[in-house]
């Protein structure tokens, strides 16, 4: 087992493995968007973390995980529950002042809070001055990918500063795991308590809501259900977790970047969205940013 100041850097198995994982969570924006109209983003998330946390469950349950496994961390995996349903949360909220596109920059200013904190608090997790330029760079290169136009409102600056939240949270979750008990159990343990936590949370508000009983299940939305529950919510997240056990988390981080570009690629091809050449500039500095920081 690597212990917590022995994590590796990436290498090109991690980095194999996190252009999949990037992959599918610029994949997740079509699947959520293209049934939205049946199935709300908010009821999505309930319901694909609801079926998640029983195939989760039932694969910790196969592998030996006991109630006194979670028992001994349920300090830290309820806070990264609330991390994760926060994260969610803000997401939700801020897309009702300001843009996809802005939304998915302020988002994706995780990888920078994640690094920094784990460069405070987690030893083994120093980044060098040129890897932390990579990281620049990076961030860089998505808000030129994703750069809107368009007049600034107040609503805007509202649903920007929401998003920012958004990243702080998913951030968070990543400081905590690394700096408490859950950077060595099981990567089944740890998404059982972000899904939970999720589901507590988000559930009962869909229900509330009326999103829940408004909800149609459709052949398109029933599929798209299917892939967000085995593909993101179990696959790549226990994906995600295998990995920050093994590889320096402030490394895998910028991968994240990524995700977003994934995303616009995927709109484009599948849903007929239109291709900027902010999108192609951008994407060619992430890429550098990638090679500085894992070089």
């Amino acid at each position: 087992m690597v212990g917590r100041s022995q994590r590796k850097s990436v290498d090109a198995t991690a980095a194999s493995l996190m252009l999949l994982f990037c992959l599918v969570l610029g994949f997740q924006q079509v699947a959520i968007k293209g049934v939205a109209e049946d199935i709300s983003p908010v009821v999505q998330m309930a319901l694909r973390s609801t079926l998640a946390v029983c195939l989760v469950g039932g694969l910790a349950y196969w592998r030996g995980i006991r109630w006194a496994d979670v028992g001994h961390h349920w300090g830290p995996g309820l806070l990264v529950g609330l991390g994760f349903a926060a994260e969610f949360g803000f997401i939700a909220w801020g897309l009702t002042y300001t843009l996809a596109s802005h939304m998915s920059v302020f988002l994706y200013t995780a990888p920078i809070f994640a690094a920094l904190g784990l460069h405070l608090w987690v030893p083994g997790e120093q980044l060098s001055i040129r890897q932390w330029w990579g990281v620049g760079l990076a961030f860089l290169g998505m808000v030129v990918a994703m750069a809107p136009s368009g007049a600034y409102s107040i609503e805007i600056l509202i649903g920007d500063t929401l998003g920012l939240f958004a990243g702080l949270s998913w951030a968070a979750t990543t400081v905590v795991i690394r700096k408490t008990s859950l950077s060595e159990a099981p990567a089944e343990l740890t998404l059982s308590y972000q899904l939970s936590v999720t589901v507590l949370l988000l559930l009962p508000m869909a229900a509330i809501s009326g999103q829940l009983m408004s909800a149609q299940f459709t052949p398109m939305a029933i599929a798209s259900l299917g892939f967000q529950t085995l593909i993101i919510s179990f696959a790549a997240l226990l994906l995600w977790f295998t990995l920050l056990r093994r590889y320096r988390a402030s490394q895998l981080g910028v991968f994240s970047f990524l995700a977003p570009l994934f995303g616009i690629l995927f709109g484009t091809l599948l849903l007929n969205e239109p291709l900027s050449i902010n999108f192609i500039i951008g994407g060619g500095v992430i890429l550098v940013g990638i090679i500085l920081v894992t070089r």
